[in-house]
């Protein structure tokens, strides 16, 4: 039976470990910037690593490259953003407000597939601002924490929408090292700028080293291997739906070890069961879009 449904067990690890990485970012205490650096820097030795090991070719077009570069601009962007909105409010709200990237996708996606935008997801991204209001009406103290959150989740949609372009025209794994390259080293060049006189700026506390290793490696390196294998596996439904719970893992999460600081008001969490129920409507639609296009095709 395991063995069975050993990829959802698998891909369920994978979103428990994506929740995690909000955890970790509230209890890394250094700056989003040098977080987000250690985290690439990471990540990106220990993927060079497993394509060494596995004698995986890191040969990209120069075509390629320069899109890539650009999307680990992006991703780069997004983590920084993602990871000070946890530290300007909290891991709920953070969670939450970004998983309005649904509502930006449904803008994005059409401009670039070049289709119209579907009824559904009008209403559906309707209702997300509803939900939005909700959070933001109740947890005023975090508005800073919440706009930091929905840019992330802005810029996320826009780099996922872009791979999901790219990764017809090269290899998964590949073109997603070189993102996190492009995203160290556009982190890179701004810390050193910045701590140009003072290379200190670059030391973390003892206390971060181990917090940072298990970002960069696990939530990372393995999390990203992992999931290109899952992905081959399983149907894109059931993947949309299980990262869905990423949020609700996260605040789970959040609450167990900071009680006192992470349980919010009645307000948020009708805002968080309006966001996410928006999410899997949206996931319902594309399903059923999907059923009817191949009976479509195999009529």
């Amino acid at each position: 039976m395991l063995k069975d449904y050993k990829y959802h067990i698998w891909l369920h690890v994978i979103v428990l470990i994506f929740g995690f990485t909000g955890i970790l970012g509230k209890l890394i205490s250094v700056n989003s910037y040098l977080l987000v650096w250690y985290r690439v820097l990471i990540g990106v030795f220990f993927i060079g690593l497993y394509f060494l090991i596995t004698k995986h070719s890191f040969k990209i077009s120069k075509k390629i490259l320069v899109k890539t570069c650009f999307i680990g601009v992006l991703i780069a962007l997004h983590w920084i953003a993602f990871f000070e909105a946890i530290k300007q409010s909290n891991v709920s709200i953070a969670l939450v407000c970004i998983s309005s990237s649904a509502l930006f996708t449904s803008l994005i996606e059409p401009i670039y597939f070049k289709r119209k935008i579907k009824s559904y997801e009008f209403l559906l991204g309707i209702v997300i601002i509803i939900g939005l209001y909700f959070v933001f009406s109740f947890e005023f103290n975090y508005v800073l924490g919440m706009i930091l959150s929905v840019i992330a989740a802005a810029l996320g949609s826009w780099f996922t929408v872009l791979n999901g372009l790219l990764i017809k025209e090269s290899n998964a794994k590949t073109i997603s090292f070189y993102e996190l390259l492009g995203a160290l080293s556009v982190v890179s060049i701004y810390l050193l700028i910045t701590n140009f006189s003072d290379f200190s700026q670059f030391l973390v506390p003892v206390a971060d080293i181990k917090w940072l290793l298990m970002l960069g490696i696990v939530c990372t390196a393995f999390a990203f291997i992992v999931s290109v294998e899952v992905m081959k596996k399983i149907s894109p439904f059931t993947v949309v739906i299980s990262v869905n719970l990423e949020p609700i893992y996260s605040v789970i999460i959040a609450v167990l070890i900071w009680r006192e600081s992470e349980v919010m008001s009645g307000g948020f969490y009708l805002g968080m069961a309006i966001i996410l129920l928006a999410i899997f409507m949206n996931a319902f639609f594309k399903q059923r879009e999907t059923k009817k296009r191949k009976k479509i095709i195999s009529e």
